[in-house]
């Protein structure tokens, strides 16, 4: 074999590690992506011209989540909250309408407390997605249930719907379940049935 098939040969060999390499690192961090964001990476890579332009996309959330200053909650913070979430709950009986969007104006009061940006939707949305990805989905159907009510366009059970909605990620912000484990007689002995935990 001569020097000049020999150089060949090992450039060819070069090429194909540096391309089985590059492939690892994408397939990795890919992984790394859909791990971190669930159904949101699909949901991103669904509304994108293709896969590439939704992971730059992801990435750039990430990015723009490390520029936020996040702050937990205070263990006073998190008990008024849980206690403003009961008293929503036993509200929806008498108000299913007027309760979904003091249930909006919680979550928010929630999400811009813990600093989070809390004024564009979508803006928020992507915001949230880094570290709440997984409860989403629920987020953005209780939203959306909130404007068709707002438009006098929601069922009774579409708004019990969004309240249960909003709790899977007023539960993943606060950290815990807001209404704890008493039996609905001993929070207040006069509701016979927590209406929304269904």
């Amino acid at each position: 074999m001569s020097p000049t098939q020999v150089i060949v040969i090992v450039l060819v060999v070069l090429v194909i590690v540096a391309a089985l390499a590059v492939a690892v690192r994408s397939l990795g961090r890919r992984r790394a992506l859909r791990n971190r964001f669930g159904p949101e990476y699909d949901r991103v890579v669904a509304e994108q011209d293709s896969r590439s332009a939704a992971e730059r996309e992801l990435r750039d959330r990430e990015r723009r989540h490390a520029e936020l200053t996040l702050t937990p909650l205070t263990p006073e913070s998190r008990a008024r909250y849980a206690a403003a979430w009961e008293e929503l709950q036993v509200r929806f009986i008498d108000s299913p309408g007027e309760t979904v969007g003091d249930a909006d104006e919680l979550v928010t009061r929630l999400i811009e407390e813990q600093g989070y940006p809390t004024g564009d939707f979508s803006d928020q949305i992507a915001h949230l997605s880094v570290e709440h990805a997984r409860t989403l989905t629920n987020y953005r159907d209780a939203h959306e249930i909130h404007l068709r009510n707002s438009r006098g366009e929601a069922s009774t059970e579409e708004l019990r719907q969004a309240v249960v909605h909003y709790r899977a990620l007023f539960t993943d912000l606060l950290g815990e379940e807001p209404v704890g484990r008493r039996t609905p007689e001993q929070r207040h002995p006069d509701t016979p049935h927590d209406a929304t935990s269904r």
